[in-house]
């Protein structure tokens, strides 16, 4: 132990009289080891790390397969959830649950806010038990029932100030005056949902349930010992009861149910959770590994210079009888202590850049809650610290720690040049760090080019910073009949109109790059189709006359809806340019032939084409659309129907001002004071959020390959700066027989691009294998994109030839008769 004790003292106070290359080793290895912490705690919070809630691995999501209309994911209906609640063989309990929106009065200023619609089992499932009151029983989710509400903790204690005497209060939520029954606690968040501010029961009328109505999401419980194999063989088997114990919907026949082939899936609740974003997360870990490898190299080729400056040292004590052993323990040690004190400034920055990156991480990510620094992420730091130790430790421990007295002694005298030998090692590393620098450019010039090419998709609306959306819904409350709605709705858009830098209102029921909204297939007149064929699934949307022209989605063929259409319920509808084409070679041919949804609906005409909208986000296909006016009569299977619940969008030079926003709740609240707002946003906001993956896995990429080329670049000049300062005495030479200054500096500049040619070779090659990848993340981009790897190889190039061609400029200026004297 005292040895050992001695032993550290003296590496301590070796590096101490050594601060520049101390501090320089120890920044390097904190931007390596601390960009891999940060990449671990969202790996682990978002991948690894287990979903909050008592045995995890028990939950599931469950989710339905419907391939007769192209459907991977279908959601839930009613009719499934009583049958696999009442019959299941595999499942300890299961519950719906769909987001929602509501408006809450009676309890300050009105409000819309986000509400979690559920059945009575859904949140025991999760096992967190109610902060204050109780949960929701049977009896609370029977038709007929009292109306009771749970409150989220966040909503509690900003409406209600944290008071606990809240339970057996109302409030009045849709219209509809609630009992709170109880309020969850803190540490509460449903899935990766938005937070809700109230929760209320479904009521689902087992009497009056049909089948279909496929929009609910699922989640259960297996039982122990379970598998997923067992579980969707229970709801193979349940499948065809549900068909059995409910009627078709009034309109629709039990054949339509027959031929979309619905069949179970049911997967872990953690994939549903999580999403897709494991394949992005993963090419970053990747990457940032990458940096820390070059980091290693950049330190090790350090190491290599200062030990070589203690060769005499080393050889003395090796005469002295300091077995191999011994000096080799000595130089791990240092590399060790350089390691750890790296480690400890890398998690001193990681913990900083998580916490920004908490505040700005993109909307697509989930479980940001859970991202942080904890025990795994610790021993991850650990690991990788001592690995990055072991690794740039171990190259000056094989070349020198064996050294001999005599050769330590010989080759610190006079020497013309150095050896073949001495070069090797640092110019090996530096072909290291110039390819992995490569292959992380590529990575970031693939991702531009990414970006580039979502950008350049015209998503089918024109100036988004401009378009001010927001939602409001009118309960039966404030407007009994579908035609009273729909002129409350159109006063509201004339009183928004009036407001000063308003040019255009439109009203939809669903505004584009949100997601979710209405979707089913459509039937059109004169076309048949194939026993057991459906046609795809459309989207639909119910819009006002102007919501086409504020948008700027263009008019391809015929007119558009009028408000005599919607008034006169005329059935019409216009249709999205994608669909017209795949059935007529000109859009112009839709127009004129007749479309449905049932077949109790009215044959409606289509009266327009428009051009595509990319409600999904432009990195998916255009959404192939159907537009219907804002009130009918039959339609799927209803005698008159309107939409309650819809946005607005304004366009304006004001969007997004304080001001006008105020002036916009004034004009919508001059024609009922309890209609809330909810959703205000410009819609830039959702046409971002769509590329908001593209955007941060460009950043991140972005900062490792300038990490990487910072790092590789500087290896560069540091192998050439040694360089020329070893060979001062040949330089001395050269020139006293007559050599050209250019002549010597490009002898080095040559020697700094021979070393970068062979790097580029070699990450091109592991480029073209490891970029394939990262392909899921490309749009319109190929793996082995000639741009990119054409600007990352000369980017890297011409950045090399500048970091040899500075300290080269020294051997011009050398002085030959003081060279040789020194010598």
């Amino acid at each position: 132990m005292e040895s050992f004790k001695s032993q550290l003292q003296q590496v301590l106070r070796r590096l101490g009289l050594a601060p520049m290359f101390t501090a320089i080793t120890i920044v390097t290895l904190a931007a390596g080891v601390g960009a891999n912490t940060v990449v671990f705690s969202v790996l682990e919070g978002v991948l690894l790390k287990p979903l909050p809630y008592p045995k995890p691995d028990e939950l599931v999501g469950v989710w339905l397969t419907a391939p007769g209309i192209q459907l991977k994911d279908a959601e839930l209906s009613p009719s499934d959830y009583f049958i696999y609640r009442e019959q299941n063989r595999t499942l300890q309990d299961i519950g719906l649950y769909q987001g929602d929106s509501v408006s809450v009065t009676g309890v300050a200023e009105p409000e819309q806010v986000p509400a979690l619609r559920v059945t009575d089992g859904t949140l025991p499932l999760l096992g967190i038990p109610p902060l204050l009151g109780r949960g929701f029983s049977k009896q609370d989710d029977s038709p007929g029932a009292p109306e009771t509400v749970m409150l989220t903790y966040g909503y509690w204690r900003r409406k209600f100030g944290g008071d606990s005497s809240v339970i057996g209060r109302n409030i009045i939520v849709d219209g509809k005056s609630r009992q709170i029954i109880g309020v969850l606690p803190q540490r509460f968040h449903f899935l990766d949902e938005d937070d809700p501010a109230v929760i209320t029961p479904f009521q689902f009328d087992r009497n009056k349930i049909h089948l279909g109505n496929f929009s609910y999401d699922g989640l259960a419980r297996l039982r122990p010992g379970v598998t997923l194999e067992q579980v969707n063989a229970d709801v193979a088997r349940m499948l065809p009861i549900v068909m059995t114990s409910f009627p078709a919907p009034p309109g629709f026949g039990l054949k339509l149910f027959e031929d979309a082939h619905i069949g179970p899936n049911v997967r872990p609740l953690k994939r549903d959770v999580v999403g897709d974003v494991g394949s992005v997360l993963w090419v970053l870990m990747g990457s940032i590994g990458m940096v820390l490898l070059i980091a290693c190299a950049n330190v090790a080729n350090l190491l290599l210079v200062r030990v070589e400056g203690r060769r005499q040292e080393l050889a003395v004590r090796a005469a002295l009888g300091a077995g191999r052993g011994r000096i080799a323990a000595d130089l791990l040690l240092e590399s060790v202590i350089l390691g750890l004190l790296g480690s400890a400034v890398g998690l001193g920055l990681a913990y900083t850049a998580l916490r920004i990156l908490a505040a700005v991480a993109p909307a697509g990510l989930p479980r940001v809650r859970e991202i942080g620094i904890d025990g795994s992420v610790l021993l991850f730091t650990l690991v990788i610290s001592l690995f990055a130790s072991m690794l740039f430790g171990s190259i000056p421990i094989i070349k020198y720690a064996g050294v001999r007295l005599s050769t330590g002694i010989r080759q610190g005298g006079r020497a013309l040049s150095q050896s073949k030998e001495q070069h090797r090692a640092r110019s090996v590393l530096v072909v290291v760090q110039v390819a992995l620098a490569l292959v992380l450019l590529i990575c970031s010039g693939l991702m531009i080019r990414t970006f580039r090419a979502l950008t350049n998709v015209n998503p089918g609306f024109a100036e988004p910073a401009a378009l001010q959306t927001f939602r409001i819904s009118i309960l039966k409350s404030q407007a009994k009949g579908d035609e009273q709605v729909v002129r409350r709705q159109e006063e509201i858009s004339h009183r928004l109109a009036a407001i000063p830098g308003v040019s255009s209102v439109g009203i939809s029921s669903k505004i584009p790059m949100t997601g979710g909204g209405w979707h089913d297939p459509i039937f059109i007149e004169d076309r048949t189709y194939a026993e057991g064929q459906l046609p795809p699934l459309r989207g639909f949307k119910f819009i006002s006359p102007e919501y086409l022209g504020v948008l700027g989605t263009p008019l391809v063929a015929g007119r558009g809806i009028t408000w005599n259409d919607t008034y006169r319920k005329i059935p019409v509808a216009m249709v999205s340019e994608s669909l017209a084409r795949e059935y007529w070679p000109d859009p112009s041919g839709a127009l004129g032939k007749r479309i449905r949804v049932g077949s109790k609906d009215d044959w409606r005409e289509i009266i327009g084409v428009v051009g595509d909208v990319y409600d999904e986000g432009v990195s998916k296909p255009a959404t192939t659309s159907v537009y219907w006016p804002l009130m009918m009569d039959h339609f799927e299977s209803d005698e008159s129907m309107s939409m309650r619940d819809v946005a607005f969008v304004l366009r304006s030079t004001r969007t997004g001002s304080e001001s006008f926003l105020n002036e916009v709740r004034q004009a919508v609240w001059s024609i009922n004071p309890n209609l809330p707002l909810a959703d205000v946003h410009a819609l830039d906001f959702y046409y971002k959020r769509s590329m908001a993956r593209t955007s941060f896995t460009l950043i991140m990429l972005g900062v490792a390959g300038s990490m990487a080329l910072l790092l590789g670049v500087v290896g560069i000049y540091g192998v050439i700066a040694y360089s020329v300062s070893q060979r001062t005495r040949e330089i001395g030479i050269r020139m006293a027989l007559g050599a050209q200054h250019q002549t010597l500096t490009s002898m080095f500049v040559r020697h700094g691009l021979a070393l970068t040619g062979i790097g580029v070779g070699c990450g091109l090659a592991v480029a073209v294998v490891v970029m394939r990848l990262m392909s899921s993340l490309l749009f319109k981009v190929s793996p082995v994109d000639p741009v990119a790897y054409g600007a990352a190889s000369f980017g890297l190039v011409a950045t090399a030839f500048l970091a040899s061609y500075l300290p080269s400029r020294r051997a011009s200026v050398v002085d030959p008769v003081e060279a040789l004297r020194a010598e």
